[in-house]
């Protein structure tokens, strides 16, 4: 039996059912709406096992600290702990409403009802994750395999095509591990001689562009597995992972720590990034762009190195002159 959704508004018993309140406007919109006191125990919202919250709003109208509260009380109860939430506040009040507090979004009183459910459709979207043939959703990244498309909190990525396979495939494995072996079987091919040091290094291109909004966990010996995604990862139209994909590869060092990839795996990769770029040049055509970066890569180490001889020397001569 498919589970019963839900839009629990919660805010001072008494108000809750006033005409001009969020219950009502939802409900008159064609809404399943269920109230709940400030001071109640959020289980009571879930009156049978099938029940699902869409959203969460809380009034707080003159009294956002009461909201924040509220919001950790509800945090909880854990069928409403990875639910979104809204807190709607007077105009006199905006400026009290903390971004520490964990609400996705505000809303304003008295309420614009066609306002009220674009933005409870607004946070639950952000919120929910599916996958289809077509567009797979994890987090703040969808992924439009129709259009070889990938966006983050509403903002384009550009991958390139084997970025773009890679993240297909962790996402469809959603929560298993995955090994660089089957990687380069799935992504690459079976035809494919180059090495696993490949997929590290298009793993920690990944995680520069989509930054927080990747939960690209790194199990060392084993490969790889993709986590739930981080709280507040991938915001409205430029969160945090889209603020992570413009610090670029500055950021991407930080999250590949988080992550568990260790200082050690990441140098054996620079290491190894000639010998990858060669293999990528024996790829089809399509993965020039791959081939290009690497060898990018590859002349920046070299460059770094040509810097270290011309110091040695500079330091030689240094010394036959003081000789």
């Amino acid at each position: 039996m498919a589970r019963r959704s839900f839009i629990a508004i919660v805010g001072h018993g008494p108000d809750l059912e006033r005409d001009e309140g969020a219950a009502s406007v939802l409900r008159s919109l064609g809404a399943d709406v269920r109230t709940l006191d400030l001071w109640d125990d959020p289980p009571r919202l879930f009156v049978d096992d099938e029940s699902k919250a869409r959203a969460i709003v809380v009034e707080a109208l003159d009294r956002p600290d009461l909201a924040a509260a509220a919001l950790r009380a509800l945090r909880r109860e854990p069928r409403l702990e990875e639910v979104g939430a809204l807190v709607a506040v007077s105009v006199a009040q905006i400026a009290r409403i903390e971004p520490s507090s964990g609400f996705d979004d505000f809303l304003l009183v008295p309420y614009v009802p066609a306002e009220l459910y674009a933005r409870v459709r607004l946070v639950e979207w952000r919120r929910s994750e599916f996958a289809t043939e077509e567009r797979v959703k994890v987090g703040a990244i969808v992924i439009d395999r129709a259009a070889h498309d990938v966006s983050v909190g509403g903002m384009h990525v550009p991958l390139t095509a084997k970025e773009f396979a890679l993240l297909s495939y962790v996402c469809e494995r959603r929560g298993k591990v995955v090994s660089r072996t089957e990687l380069l079987r799935r992504v690459w091919g079976s035809q494919y001689e180059g090495g696993a040091r490949t997929v590290d290094i298009h793993v920690r291109r990944l995680r520069a562009k989509l930054g927080a909004a990747l939960p690209l966990v790194t199990l060392r010996g084993a490969g790889y597995r993709l986590e739930s995604p981080l709280p507040g990862s991938g915001g409205p139209e430029g969160g945090d992972a889209a603020r992570a994909t413009q610090r670029g590869g500055a950021g991407a060092e930080a999250h590949g720590d988080e992550r568990g990839e260790s200082r050690d795996e990441r140098d054996e990769g620079d290491e190894d990034e000639d010998e990858d770029g060669d293999d990528e040049g024996d790829e089809d055509s399509d993965d020039d762009e791959d081939g290009d970066d690497e060898r990018e890569e590859t002349a920046r180490a070299e460059r770094r190195s040509g810097t270290s001889a011309t110091g040695a020397a500079t330091t030689g001569r240094e010394r036959r002159i003081t000789r």
